[in-house]
């Protein structure tokens, strides 16, 4: 297992500034990372700095609630594809799924996933804010609208993910879709229970402690 080629090395923090981004493309560069995670601004910054290399650019769209029109939210990762993103992480309308208006929830996820443009696209679920059998529903409208991965959190929610969850996300999509486990991940054990759990992808902010850590024990 290349753990380093399962994390998407992420800084999403609003006050995040144009060094600390070229930091973490160099750090991602380094370690081989499978890609960055940053906030959309600076998406065509970090594909310059990572272009020809095997780190991918992620962004993220309707980040951090979700609520955003689907307009907009497709608008969004039209700008990102045209960036110089390769990847795109959306955040599920919460409010929607929680109304049960499971139409509108999957016609939003299909219009980002059009937009996208045959980029892989990441539906992130704030599984925190979820019953299980909405996890299980909103699992089932990201496999409809044609995503590639079902992904646990934000990072900016109550809390991140947990085992439980991504166990339940991956028993319900199967091998249709993949996992990715986010938000509170910050040590090996922890990024260990969420790939024996079905996640193919973490999202961290502590991948270069995770790696060094991985190589001690290996």
């Amino acid at each position: 297992m290349e753990i380093n080629r399962m994390i998407d090395h992420t800084l999403l923090k609003p006050e995040s500034t144009r060094e600390q981004v070229k930091n973490l493309c160099e750090e991602a560069l380094k370690y081989n990372f499978k890609s960055v995670c940053i906030n959309p601004y600076w998406v065509e910054y970090a594909s310059e700095i990572l272009k020809g290399s095997e780190v991918g650019v992620c962004t993220v769209i309707g980040f951090p609630l979700g609520a955003n029109t689907t307009e907009l939210k497709a608008f969004e990762a039209r700008e990102a594809v045209k960036n110089g993103a390769a990847e795109v992480d959306m955040v599920i309308n919460v409010g929607l799924l929680k109304s049960e208006e499971f139409d509108a929830v999957e016609k939003d996820i299909k219009a980002v996933v059009d937009a996208a443009d045959g980029r892989i696209v990441k539906v992130i679920l704030e599984t925190c804010l979820l019953s299980d059998e909405e996890i299980i529903k909103a699992c089932k409208l990201s496999m409809n609208a044609g995503a590639d991965f079902v992904k646990t959190s934000t990072g900016f929610s109550s809390h991140g993910a947990t085992a439980h969850h991504v166990k339940l996300m991956k028993s319900v999509v199967g091998d249709n879709l993949e996992v990715k486990a986010s938000g509170g991940i910050r040590d090996l054990k922890t990024s260990l229970e969420m790939i024996d759990s079905g996640a193919t992808r973490l999202g961290v902010s502590a991948g270069i402690a995770i790696v060094k850590e991985y190589l001690d024990e290996n």
